[in-house]
């Protein structure tokens, strides 16, 4: 097992329903540490630059939109895989598709307001790290 670090998002409808906590808490309990964390709220600019990887996509526009319309938490995780750990704490993008006991399942509504975001593999956890954090 390698020790990695990986980004966390939690998005504005987690955060505006009051769920940070709770998904804090499935985060910790399953073995991943939480090591820097902090809420603010994106510029569109900002939101169109960190998910510009989908700007070709029909929900972009949206996505980019829902991203800016409130407080979102970001944080550095690390753990023994922690990339991998944390898209199984998360669960399908898909709420409907999610495992029991993800976060997905527990706390999204739809597949755009799915509470969380992390990062899909080394590269972009790097990538996305650097983008909220100095981890250089």
């Amino acid at each position: 097992m390698s020790v990695q670090k990986t980004l966390s998002i939690i998005k504005p409808d987690a955060v505006k329903a009051g769920h940070a906590d709770a998904i804090n808490s499935m985060i910790e309990s399953s073995g991943l540490k939480i090591l820097e964390k902090k809420e603010l709220t994106l510029t569109k600019e900002q939101a169109q630059e960190f998910y510009s990887v989908h700007s070709d996509k029909p929900f972009y526009n949206e996505l980019c939109e829902f991203m800016t319309s409130g407080s979102i938490i970001v944080q550095m995780l690390e753990g023994d895989n922690a990339i991998e750990r944390y898209r199984e704490v998360m669960g399908a993008t898909n709420p409907d598709d999610a495992n029991e006991n993800t976060i997905r399942k527990k706390f999204a509504s739809s597949i755009q307001e799915n509470a969380v975001h992390g990062s899909d593999s080394e590269e972009n956890a790097i990538k996305e790290l650097n983008f909220f954090f100095s981890i250089n």
